[in-house]
């Protein structure tokens, strides 16, 4: 698949960007390269390859669900500039 320079023009467009028409050439090269490349692993033999999250081996960590303690709303908000009720307090910043 490759990209001419109206699909270029009609993608700088989609997303908000403005490309000037000297640009067109150089991001019509640079997309193509990039479906190239997209092709090219559309190649490779994955059918033996499990689905994985990450490059590396993990377990999810599990806990036991408990009750905890909790009820420490004074602890938690001691340090905080302003609050009421357990509650923090922020300035209002939309008008």
């Amino acid at each position: 698949m490759s990209v001419d320079q109206d699909t270029v023009r009609r993608i700088a467009r989609l997303a908000r960007i403005a490309v000037s028409d000297d640009d067109v050439p150089h991001l019509q090269n640079e997309l193509n390269a990039i479906l190239a490349f997209v092709e090219q692993l559309g190649e490779v033999d994955v059918t033996d390859v499990e689905p994985m999250t990450s490059v590396t081996p993990m377990a999810m960590k599990m806990r036991e669900d408990g009750v905890t303690d909790g009820g420490k709303a004074v602890d938690v908000t001691a340090n905080a500039p302003a609050t009421e009720d357990g509650f923090f307090l922020v300035p209002k910043v939309v008008e």
